[in-house]
C-alpha cells in the first residue's frame, strides 16, 4: 500500500440499504471527507432508505442512477440478487468506476464475468461491528484494480475498523470466523450471562459484566503479541477457579465445536460462490 491514501472526493454510491450498508456508509461519513450530499443509495423500497435520507444522503429506487452519478459504487445486496443487479447496471459501468461488492460468497471472477471487460472490482467482507466503527474488514482486488483503487477503498472504510488486504481464498474464511463469528460470540456471551443468572446474579448486571469482560479480553488480545493460549494461561492458577471452569468447557467440547462452526460457515460461503 502507498504510504498515504488519497483524499476521496468522488461521489460514493451504494446499491442496497440494509444494516451493513448503513454501517459502512456511516463509517465513511464519520471521517467528514465525504458529505451526505455526495452519497447516493438505492433500494427497492423506502423502508431502509428513510434513515439515510434523514442523514442527508441522496436516495433512489433506480440502481442505474446510482452508477450513473457515482464513481465508487458499493454492492450491498443479498448474494442471490447480485446477478440481476450486475445485469441491470452493466450498461452504465465504465473504466472510471470502482465497483465494490460485499456480498458473501460472490467471487471476483463472478463479478468480472458479469461486468464490462476491464472493470475495476474489489471484493470485501465486513462484519456487523462495522456499524459501530469497530469492525473487521478484509478485501481482495480484481485483475484491473490497482494500488490506486486499493488506496481509495481503504481511505473510505478505514474508520469502520480493521481493514486488511488478503488473498481471495481468505475472504470466505473471514466470513466463517468473523462475519459469522460475531454470532458465535453473542451465543457464548448469552451462555456466560445465563451461568451467572443461574448462580443468582441479576440478569441485567450479568449481561453488563459479560459485555465488559468480552471488550476487555478483546483489547488484551489486540494489544498483546502473545498467543491466546498464553493469555489464558496467565489467568489459570494451580487449583484455582478458572482451571476448574476450563475443564468443564473441555468436557463440553467447546473448542472443537467452535472450530467446526468456522469450518461449516466457511464451507457454506464457498458453496454460495459456486451457485
Amino acid at each position: 500500500m502507498a504510504a498515504s491514501s488519497p483524499r476521496v472526493s468522488v461521489p460514493v454510491g451504494c446499491i442496497g440499504a440494509g444494516r451493513m450498508a448503513q454501517g459502512i456508509l456511516e463509517g465513511i461519513l464519520h471521517k467528514g471527507e465525504i458529505t451526505p450530499q455526495n452519497v447516493m443509495v438505492s433500494a427497492p423500497t423506502d423502508r431502509n432508505l428513510e434513515k439515510l435520507k434523514a442523514r442527508g444522503c441522496c436516495t433512489s429506487h433506480d440502481n442505474r442512477s446510482v452508477v450513473s452519478n457515482c464513481r465508487v459504487v458499493f454492492l450491498a445486496t443479498k448474494p442471490h440478487i447480485i446477478p440481476s443487479v450486475l445485469q441491470e447496471i452493466y450498461p452504465k459501468v465504465t473504466a472510471d468506476h470502482l465497483i465494490i461488492s460485499m456480498a458473501a460468497g460472490v467471487t471476483l471472477e463472478t463479478l468480472e464475468k458479469n461486468l464490462p471487460l476491464g472493470s475495476k472490482v474489489i471484493r470485501m467482507m465486513p462484519n456487523l461491528p462495522c456499524v459501530l466503527q469497530e469492525g473487521a474488514i478484509v478485501f481482495s482486488r480484481g485483475q484491473c484494480a490497482g494500488e490506486v483503487e486499493a488506496d481509495v477503498f481503504e481511505s473510505l472504510v478505514r474508520t469502520c475498523g480493521l481493514c486488511v488486504e488478503v488473498p481471495q481464498s481468505c475472504i470466505d474464511i473471514h466470513t466463517g470466523v468473523s462475519g459469522s463469528g460475531v454470532a458465535y460470540v453473542y451465543t457464548f456471551a448469552e451462555a456466560l450471562a445465563d451461568g451467572a443468572v443461574k448462580m443468582g446474579m441479576p440478569s441485567a448486571l450479568a449481561r453488563q459484566i459479560v459485555a465488559q469482560t468480552l471488550v476487555g479480553a478483546g483489547k488484551m488480545l489486540l494489544q498483546s503479541e502473545e498467543h491466546p493460549a498464553s493469555l489464558r494461561a496467565d489467568v489459570c492458577t494451580p487449583g484455582g477457579t478458572t482451571i476448574f471452569g476450563l475443564h468443564e468447557l473441555e468436557k463440553g467440547g467447546l473448542r472443537a465445536a467452535v472450530m467446526n462452526a468456522v469450518e461449516a460457515a466457511t464451507t457454506r460461503a464457498m458453496d454460495m460462490g459456486r451457485k
